[in-house]
């Protein structure tokens, strides 16, 4: 069981260890991160790249232990590949106490955690990290009198090129899950051109008595009619959740404006 709780932000639990080298005559070391969902036994782990303090035969095993942790969490799935660890390390790598820490994103917490832990990550802005906003503040952006500051730089998927107009946030409440869970980190295009229909968008209500209601993600659909040659008008635009215990609502163009495009999950 782990056996404390860091807070970092989310509504998931996660588990962690930390990984120590103890090489002859060197000083145990912190050397990566173990990070595990429980509740669906995938793992995530990020070591150092390089090992300048130890001997080369040393260094060379080292290097390799990260891929070969990569394919044992992928086979045996996450629990079992760190019982076994806790089980059968030796002196020279050691593993650490289970912790417990809450997750936002588990990419994003297992480059916090290695951060605080092992060495100092490098931030490239729009080149590896993505800004972090509140909605609020994303919608700030486009034009409200605030300031727009990034609340963090979070990792962004390796699979998606990084350009200015893209950020993360959390989408929180239940309305559209299962696809975006509650407190979940979520990467998003600022103003999206093209059709909208069917897309999920993140809405600014205007209006609105608060900014719980204010900001919203919600599946947009509309329905246009003919006004003319090559003319039309909407005849409705329908805002909906994707969680049948939520209502959709109906709404006009002036009562709100499209901030950003939702595009995924950041895991």
């Amino acid at each position: 069981m782990p056996a404390s709780v860091v807070s970092i932000t989310g509504n998931r639990q996660g588990t962690y260890v930390l990984l120590e080298a103890v090489l002859p005559g060197e000083a145990p070391r912190h050397i990566g991160i173990i990070l595990i969902d429980p509740a669906t036994d995938r793992g995530w782990v990020k070591l150092r790249g390089r090992y300048d303090f130890a001997a080369p035969e040393d260094a060379e095993v080292l290097e390799a232990v990260e891929a070969d942790l990569r394919d044992k969490l992928a086979e045996m799935g996450a629990e079992a590949c760190l019982q076994s660890l806790e089980d059968s390390l030796s002196n020279v790598l050691r593993v650490g106490e289970r912790q417990a820490v809450a997750v936002d994103a588990f990419s994003r917490v297992i480059e916090r955690l290695y951060g605080e832990h092992v060495e100092p990550v490098a931030i490239a802005r729009f080149s590896t990290h993505l800004p972090l906003y509140s909605l609020r503040a994303a919608a700030g952006r486009l034009g409200e009198e605030m300031e727009s500051v990034e609340e963090d730089w979070v990792p962004a998927p390796a699979d998606v090129r990084l350009t200015p107009d893209l950020f993360v946030a959390h989408v929180v409440g239940r309305s559209m899950e299962p696809r975006i869970p509650d407190g979940s980190l979520n990467l998003f295009r600022l103003n999206p051109v093209g059709s909208r229909q069917n897309k999920i968008l993140l809405i600014q209500r205007f209006g609105a008595l608060d900014d719980t209601a204010r900001y919203t993600v919600k599946k947009y659909t509309s329905r246009k009619v003919s006004t003319g040659e090559d003319q039309w008008r909407h005849e409705r635009i329908r805002l909906e959740p994707l969680n049948p215990e939520f209502e959709a609502w109906d709404a006009g163009p002036e009562d709100f404006a499209v901030v950003a495009e939702w595009l995924r999950v950041i895991e």
